[in-house]
C-alpha cells in the first residue's frame, strides 16, 4: 500500500483518503496512514476484530492465503479451531508449520524448541489490538466511505472482462507487465475521454 500512495504522489496526485479490501488493514498499513494523517477506510480481518494476537511483530496474517506467516516468510500449511469446552477459556485458531523448515531455521532460536515435533501458533479469538481502526470501522463516515469501493471493483471487472486482464496472454514477468500497462493504459484512455466529453 505504501508503495502505491509514494507513486502516485509522485506523478503529483494529493491522497487525503485510501479505500480498499481487508489486505490494506495490516498493521503497518495502519501505522503508515496514521503518521502521514491519510484516512484508511478498509475493515479489519474478522480473525483480528474477533482475537488478540500473540507475537504480533514474528507472525503476520496473509489474508489472500487465511495464513499466518513466521518472520522467515514460511506460511502455516494448516490450521484447525479449538473450542476448548470445559476449560474456562475462549476458542482459538492453531496454525502448524512445516517442521522440516523449522528445524533448519536460522530464526529457530526462542521460536521453534529442538525435538519438538511439532511448530504452532494460536490466535486467541476474544478482542482486538487494531481498537482505533475497529472503533472508526463502526463509524457513519467509514460506512458512507466503504459504499464507494464497488466502483474499484467495477474498473477490476472492465479490466479482466473487457480487456482480456484476467489471463496471461504471454509468458514470463516482462509480458504480464506488457499486458497489464497496455490494459490500464486503455481503460485510463477511455476514462479521459469521457471526462473530455463531459466538458464540452
Amino acid at each position: 500500500m505504501q508503495e502505491l500512495i509514494e507513486k502516485s504522489q509522485d506523478t503529483g496526485m494529493e491522497i487525503d483518503t485510501i479505500i480498499g479490501d481487508t489486505a490494506y488493514s495490516e498493521k503497518n498499513s495502519i501505522r503508515y496512514t496514521k503518521e502521514h494523517q491519510l484516512t484508511l477506510i478498509s475493515k479489519l480481518h474478522p480473525h483480528i476484530t474477533h482475537g488478540t494476537r500473540s507475537k504480533e511483530d514474528e507472525f503476520e496474517f496473509n489474508k489472500d492465503a487465511g495464513m499466518y506467516v513466521c518472520k522467515a516468510g514460511h506460511m502455516a500449511v494448516r490450521k484447525k479451531y479449538e473450542e476448548r469446552k470445559g476449560q474456562d477459556k475462549n476458542p482459538r485458531i492453531k496454525y502448524l508449520f512445516d517442521i522440516k523448515k523449522c528445524q533448519v531455521c536460522p530464526f529457530r532460536e526462542g521460536c521453534y524448541k529442538e525435538g519438538a515435533k511439532s511448530k504452532t501458533y494460536s490466535v486467541t479469538i476474544k478482542s482486538t489490538e487494531h481498537k482505533d481502526q475497529e472503533v472508526f470501522q463502526n463509524t457513519v463516515a467509514f460506512k458512507e466511505l466503504a459504499k464507494t469501493r464497488y466502483k474499484i471493483e467495477a474498473k477490476n471487472s472492465e479490466l479482466k472482462h473487457r480487456h482480456g486482464y484476467d489471463i496471461a496472454s504471454s509468458a514470463g514477468l516482462f509480458g504480464m507487465e506488457i499486458q497489464g500497462a497496455t490494459a490500464i493504459f486503455a481503460v485510463n484512455l477511455k476514462r479521459i475521454l469521457k471526462l473530455l466529453h463531459e466538458k464540452e
